[in-house]
């Protein structure tokens, strides 16, 4: 199955060499489950020619805010409409959960409760799982059609899902403790309030569902639909 990366971020200069750009975190996520990969950094302006060339989408995670005014904004919330009407598996992951949300009719805003890094527990089903964050912009306001499957008291829209064909998450589950520690050293001075990212820091050693969470999305990608 050919998954279609559409990348909307880059990581770090700093933190490149060590664990590559956004768009190779997924496939290390996503490894042992088939998929083969194929991106689109439409960040750059790089745009695939249709919703047909792949077999399922994802979008990842970026340092911008899908209210901005960019020029790749507009064209991205295009195709993902495309996307959803061609019925086509679509996953999106933080900025990606976002623009979904906006694209199909759903409000996306700053935050003005603050940001939410690290470690962080989410209802999730029924169920707790600890996954990475790293954002303050949130979705506010929810589309039409979309259920809600995660949350917390700081992210009430925190997972949603579009009937079969999307599924999305604010979290960070392609995002290891390392990854996030790097992301304090090197962007969060100055952005993030020292006291979250202490408080973070703190909680970085212990263990997270990132495994169950690909788990989730691998099924959701692969899964059969009339």
């Amino acid at each position: 199955m050919k998954i279609g990366i559409l990348q909307t971020g880059h990581t770090p200069d700093a933190l490149m060499q060590d664990f590559g750009d956004y768009d190779s975190l997924f496939p290390a996520l996503l490894d042992g489950h088939g998929f083969e990969f194929k991106t689109f950094a439409v960040v750059d302006g790089i745009f695939p020619d249709s919703a047909e060339d792949a077999d399922g989408w994802l979008i990842t995670g970026s340092r911008y805010g899908a209210y901005e005014d960019l020029p790749w904004i507009p064209p991205l919330e295009d195709l993902i409409r495309q996307i959803h009407k061609s019925e086509k598996p679509l996953v999106g992951v933080c900025f990606g959960h976002q623009i979904i949300a906006q694209a199909l009719g759903g409000k996306v805003e700053k935050y003005q409760g603050g940001w939410s890094v690290g470690r962080t527990e989410y209802d999730f089903d029924g169920d707790n799982v600890w996954l990475n964050a790293w954002h303050q912009d949130q979705v506010v306001a929810v589309p039409d059609g979309a259920e809600v499957i995660g949350s917390n008291d700081f992210c009430q829209n925190a997972m949603l899902r579009y009937g079969d064909q999307i599924w999305t998450v604010q979290a960070h589950p392609e995002f290891s403790n390392d990854f996030v520690s790097g992301l304090m050293r090197t962007r969060g001075k100055g952005l993030v309030p020292d006291d979250l990212m202490q408080a973070a820091a703190n909680r970085q050693t212990a263990p997270d569902h990132n495994a169950r969470i690909a788990q989730i999305m691998a099924d959701f990608l692969k899964k059969a639909r009339a």
